[in-house]
């Protein structure tokens, strides 16, 4: 080069210039190669960890599963379950591509030519995003403080890259959409697709349509501009959107996007609610017994995603939830008219102001200093209220708080529970008949009532087990206790019309006196006996061992009267009733895994003897209708109970594949039908449980109809045909010269 030529080239401005502008784009460079190593590094902040990006750390709901797999509820902080990638629609997949990332495929987590794109959009006003699907995840797993500074927005935006760039190295494209798919809130208490699908559709997130998938991925950009139930045009809109970007990019034809955009959003929309669903009252008390649990063992329940594995049949559970409210709207019509004009507590005041001083109005006014008297003025002064109607639901009313104390006292309430006999698996669990309104569980083992007549089959056992036949004739005579200050009680009815009666006529028409007798029979230590026995067939409860036994004046629950009887029908052997199988963590990792606890309660004999004698309770006494009203086919036995004052009413029914026990009574027992006909388990029990078998009959391939109780292989050592058994006796009272 000349030194003309040279002196023009360093000479020149432009030249100049451009010297500066490639030392300053080498320096900006060298700086952002820089700052990135430095921001990996963790100069500016740790990045997550690696392992984090395996684990993130999201609160996963806790999902309890039916027997046969389906989601009965969950437990949760945030209602997020997880889906694996086969359970993703391909129509979701293609509305999140083609809306929100179309280069997805080609990039490793910046996609460049779209950044470069979007820096021009914007120097010319035109305000764009650039985050690619693995930016938005990184951002939905690890959120970050949002900074005002400019410095502070481009460290958390590199940071952010970074992150995204770290995922696509560990991740497949699939598992990556999987992971955005299952951390991404939609609204309605809904966090991640499978909780959305349920609860906007009803559906499983792989049946989602095409425009059901395109109204939840347009939902992703505002959650709540965008929500159809609080925005439907907004939604509508939205979803038109997606359903073009899918035509765009050919995932649709012209003419489907015009059909479906003419379509209107059809929701199916259920907000989970812990109040609503399948077996309320059941999840509620294995709740409590899985905190416990999960404070034992490192867990929690609200956040750890844990899969429990119970043993409800949701049909039978169906049905059993329908039969409950169906036949209290009955009983409660008729305990309307029975005390029409009347107040059913009569004397007992005191039980309505033991429920004001209970309540949370009286407990938040003695907080505030008032005294007694402006309590009680409160107390009386109307307001506007919402109040519960078994007819009419959730009703909007005026009354006083002291009426609607009064209101909820002539409520009914109610327990059911089915179980397997053979398995010891419950399938059925109902608490009450409303959980919304009334919370108490009368199925759970702390609930406990007065059995009456439902705890005498065990005084029969005891005599069939020592060798007493049920033909055998004792006398119908009041039964005299005189260790026991010479307690001796009556008939319920007071009836002697028979003045004898076999054991099968007195346990099949419930009579005082027979069971007295053998109470009486098993000598001084026979309330012991009874006692024993209940404890063999799983009854924890406190039993007092006195001759009153007999005729059930403990208090028990339905959970361990239902496992008692179910010993009869499993030939003897009692097996704790169980709900919960198993527990796997959020990997299906088996943690936990419940074992059988069983024992044998009596000999296959005695327990064949019994559920005939009980199959006779079912067929021609105080449970008759069970079979010539009812009709339901097939072995079944069961007894019937009724306490003092008709405060409870009882019904066990035993079948060789299904045994359920039902209760009915008031929270307080001062308050009771007045009548046999209307307050004896037979009258308030009998047909819940009758009604129910009804429906799990009818219901094809729910319940096998076994025609006969099994009986043992051995020969029988007492004899169940009084036919036989009388021809036997009468020849054995022949004097010897007749023989």
């Amino acid at each position: 080069m000349n030194k003309g030529l040279s002196e023009l080239f360093f000479n020149n401005p432009f030249w100049k210039w451009l010297k500066w502008i490639w030392l300053f784009l080498f320096i900006g460079i060298i700086s952002f190669v820089g700052l990135i190593a430095a921001i990996a590094s963790g100069w500016f902040g740790e990045l997550p960890p690696i392992e984090e990006l395996e684990n993130p750390k999201t609160y996963l709901a806790s999902e309890v599963y039916a027997e046969e797999g389906t989601i009965l509820g969950k437990y949760y902080l945030q209602n997020r379950s997880n889906a694996n990638f086969e359970d993703l629609s391909p129509n979701l997949i293609n509305a999140l591509v083609s809306t929100e990332d179309v280069r997805f495929y080609n990039h490793s987590g910046v996609d460049n030519n779209r950044l470069f794109t979007i820096v021009i959009y914007n120097l010319m006003g035109k305000r764009q995003g650039g985050s690619t699907i693995t930016q938005q995840l990184a951002k939905n797993l690890f959120p970050r403080k949002r900074f005002k500074s400019i410095h502070e927005k481009v460290i958390t935006k590199l940071q952010e890259w970074i992150t995204a760039i770290l995922i696509e190295q560990r991740y497949t494209k699939e598992e990556i959409l999987t992971m955005y798919f299952n951390t991404v809130e939609f609204g309605g208490n809904s966090f991640g697709i499978k909780s959305a699908a349920k609860t906007f559709f009803g559906k499983s997130p792989k049946d989602l349509d095409v425009p059901e998938s395109a109204m939840l991925v347009g939902m992703l950009k505002a959650i709540t501009k965008f929500n159809p139930v609080i925005n439907p045009s907004n939604a509508l809109n939205r979803r038109n959107t997606v359903l073009n970007q899918m035509e765009k990019n050919d995932i649709i034809s012209s003419e489907e996007c015009a059909k479906l955009k003419a379509q209107p959003i059809a929701l199916n929309y259920q907000e989970e609610d812990h109040n609503e669903g399948l077996a309320t009252y059941f999840r509620e008390t294995l709740r409590l017994e899985l905190l416990d649990w999960c404070a034992d063992n490192g867990y929690n329940l609200y956040k750890d995603g844990l899969k429990i594995y119970t043993t409800i049949n949701p049909q039978l559970q169906q049905l059993a939830e329908e039969t409950v409210v169906e036949q209290m709207k009955d009983i409660q019509a008729k305990f309307y008219t029975h005390w029409k004009g009347r107040e059913p507590w009569g004397e007992f005041k005191e039980l309505i102001i033991a429920s004001m001083k209970r309540s949370e109005r009286y407990r938040v006014l003695k907080e505030m200093g008032w005294d007694q008297t402006a309590i009680e003025a409160n107390f009386n002064e109307p307001v506007k209220m919402k109040v519960y109607s078994m007819t009419r639901g959730e009703v909007d009313t005026v009354m006083t708080p002291m009426d609607s104390l009064k209101y909820y006292k002539y409520f009914a309430q109610c327990g059911l529970m089915s179980m397997d006999p053979v398995t010891g698996r419950i399938k059925a669990w109902v608490g009450g008949h409303n959980y919304n309104y009334f919370k108490y569980d009368h199925v759970n083992v702390t609930a406990k009532r007065q059995v009456g007549s439902t705890f005498k089959p065990f005084v029969y056992t005891l005599a069939i087990d020592n060798g007493t036949s049920p033909c055998t004739v004792v006398p119908n005579k009041p039964v005299v206790f005189e260790d026991f200050n010479d307690w001796a009680p009556q008939n319920a009815d007071n009836s002697y019309n028979e003045p004898e009666m076999s054991l099968f006529r007195g346990l099949q028409f419930s009579v005082n006196n027979i069971v007295l007798y053998l109470m009486k029979q098993l000598g001084p230590n026979g309330p012991k006996s009874v006692v024993e026995l209940a404890r063999k067939l799983g009854i924890t409860s406190s039993l007092e061992p006195y001759p009153s036994i007999a005729l059930g004046t403990s208090d028990v629950s339905i959970y361990e009267m239902v496992g008692a009887f179910s010993a009869y029908a499993n030939k003897g052997v009692w097996l704790k009733p169980v709900y919960l199988l198993s527990i796997a963590d959020k990997n299906g990792n088996i943690i936990y895994e419940n074992k059988p606890v069983s024992q044998e309660a009596l000999s296959e004999q005695t327990a064949y003897v019994m559920c005939k004698m009980m199959e006779r309770v079912t067929a021609h006494g105080t449970a008759a209708k069970v079979k010539y009203l009812y009709q339901i086919p097939g072995a079944c036995g069961g007894k019937t109970g009724t306490t003092q004052n008709y405060s409870d009413g009882w019904f066990i029914g035993i079948t060789p594949s299904l045994v359920s026990g039902c209760w009915v009574g008031w929270e307080d027992r001062a308050i009771h039908f007045r009548t046999m006909d209307l307050g004896s388990g037979s009258a308030m029990a009998m047909p819940i449980w009758a009604n129910y078998m009804k429906k799990v009959v009818a219901k094809p391939g729910l319940f096998k109809v076994i025609n006969e109780w099994e009986a043992p292989q051995a020969p029988l050592s007492v004899s169940i045909d009084c036919d036989k058994y009388k021809q036997e006796k009468n020849q054995q009272a022949k004097p010897d010269f007749m023989e």
